[in-house]
């Protein structure tokens, strides 16, 4: 059976516009993006609504934790194993990409965790802009440092 995404586009004052895309079963996808230009679902979804309900939260530092579950369309089984690592990461504390890969069994593969955060398909809720390099600085992040910095504040996280 084909899967059928739900398309919401939802503005943050902190990050700015987000398009949102949900299955039944879970989050597909969180983009960053200039301006909305997808047509919406206007199909009542509750993925959906909880997500959005989770996001208002979030961004107003009453969530630290979300519970939506993330449906990532694609990705390997390492980059799935370090997304669900980055899941595990607290709200307000950040890791090194070193100790990502250390956690998931693979301690020389640094870049390759990198690599796996560019492919996150799902930022916020699959906490990427969590990881950072040993060395403290904010390393990359795939919608630009502006919006880690961003993120890790909101966090509490002094950068």
């Amino acid at each position: 059976m084909e899967q059928t995404d739900f398309v919401h586009h939802y503005f943050s004052p902190i990050v700015g516009s987000l398009e949102l895309r949900v299955s039944d079963r879970g989050v597909r996808s969180i983009s960053f993006i200039p301006r909305p230009t997808t047509p919406v679902t206007s199909v009542r979804n509750d993925v959906l609504e909880q997500l959005v309900h989770e996001l208002d939260l979030y961004f107003f530092k009453k969530l630290r934790l979300f519970s939506v579950p993330p449906d990532p369309a694609s990705g390997s089984a390492f980059q799935r194993r370090v997304w669900h690592e980055l899941s595990r990461i607290p709200y307000g504390r950040t890791r090194s990409y070193a100790e990502v890969a250390e956690a998931v069994g693979n301690p020389l593969a640094a870049r390759a965790v990198g690599s796996a955060n560019r492919s996150n398909a799902i930022p916020i809720v699959i906490p990427c802009h969590r990881v950072i390099r040993s060395d403290g600085g904010l390393g990359g992040y795939g919608s630009g440092i502006r919006i880690k910095r961003k993120l890790l504040e909101l966090e509490g996280v002094i950068v």
